[in-house]
């Protein structure tokens, strides 16, 4: 029986283990740290700037229907 985590999709424990693993090989444990960093940082700035989109819509509807 496999067990499946939601936001990895299918992966069960050996190919999550086999992954971390191949990172640890190519990158070291040194580097992954950053690599987790950048990785945050990016997710960030596009949740940032997809609720600047999301706000100016907003705004301009609003704009919209007052002069309506």
């Amino acid at each position: 029986m496999q067990t499946s985590i939601a936001f990895i999709g299918g992966l069960g424990g050996w190919e999550i283990f086999l992954i971390v693993l191949v990172l640890l090989i190519f990158f070291g444990a040194n580097k992954i740290p950053e690599l987790a960093r950048g990785l945050g940082k990016g997710i960030r700035e596009f949740k940032d700037a997809t609720k600047e989109i999301k706000d100016e819509i907003e705004d301009g509807i609003k704009d919209e229907k007052k002069k309506a």
